[in-house]
């Protein structure tokens, strides 16, 4: 009997040994065990993407100024994509290593948080409830929320919008929240993206279209028939987009844009884009 129990104590003290060495070990690779409380995530996004060889960044298609394709070369253009191939020289010091995904108001935020894309850089306004989602950088662009109309248009600002009136917007964007608080009377009409939204106003589908100002200005250079009405009824400031926690990418971003600023390469791109400097 007493064989029995001093067997069964080694047994016991071999099971419990063999627990702590499996705890130990468990410990050995807590940098991904661990990552989602601390820097180790971050840190490993950051090199996971250094390791691709390619940043992956969503930018609009449609939006001319800032995000449109080419078609001609078939390649994206403009203000966005000139800031996201500075973040791509920023790490890889090559401009080149970066791969551009369509993204719309609508999309970019499921893309990224399902690892499709490393950032946004989209004309995306920081918002309180976005930054439950998503980090932000600092602040890369100042706009203000207005209307485009035709030339002929009746309506000269946010209160020529009445029962009668219909706005078209766009899905997932701030300015379709703002529009129906600042013009609650209006019939608002959602469409999926900002071509989509231009065209329906071509169509008379509705009296005005409203989204940012730099972005309707961009629609007033490919169609001279509409303009601006009624300056800006709301600040939109737009920032750059990674996942929760990815402190060192976001660094890398704000690095990226405290660079362009001291060399003078914002107001450069700037004006390329917009054809003024900056205020």
């Amino acid at each position: 009997m007493k064989q029995r129990i001093q067997w069964k104590v080694s047994m016991l003290l071999l099971v419990s040994l063999f627990l702590i060495l499996a705890g130990c070990g468990g410990g050995t690779d807590g940098g991904s065990s661990n990552a989602g409380t601390g820097g180790g995530e971050e840190a490993t996004a950051l090199e996971a993407i250094k390791e691709r060889g390619k940043l992956i960044i969503g930018v609009k298609n449609d939006t001319k100024l800032f995000g449109l394709k080419n078609t001609a070369t078939g390649e994206i253009e403009g203000f966005d994509v000139d800031v996201a191939k500075a973040i791509a020289k920023q790490i890889f010091g090559d401009e080149s290593k970066v791969e551009f995904k369509e993204v719309t108001s609508k999309t970019r935020i499921p893309l990224l948080q399902n690892g499709e894309i490393d950032m946004i850089v989209a004309t995306m306004t920081i918002t309180e409830e976005r930054k439950q989602q998503v980090d932000f950088s600092e602040v890369y662009f100042e706009a203000g929320q207005s209307l485009l109309v035709r030339t002929d248009s009746p309506i000269t600002g946010i209160d020529s919008l009445d029962a009668s009136t219909k706005v078209l917007a766009v899905k997932g964007s701030t300015s379709t929240k703002n529009i129906r608080e600042k013009a609650p009377d209006a019939t608002v009409l959602e469409f999926e993206n900002y071509q989509d939204a231009f065209n329906g106003l071509k169509a008379n589908k509705g009296d005005a279209l409203t989204t940012d100002n730099a972005i309707l200005l961009g629609m007033q250079q490919q169609d001279p028939s509409f303009h601006l009405v009624g300056g800006n009824f709301t600040d939109e400031p737009y920032g750059i987009a990674v996942k929760k926690g990815n402190e060192a990418l976001l660094q890398a971003v704000n690095d990226t844009l405290t660079e362009l600023h001291s060399s003078g390469e914002y107001d450069t791109l700037y004006e390329q884009w917009f054809g003024t400097k900056p205020e």
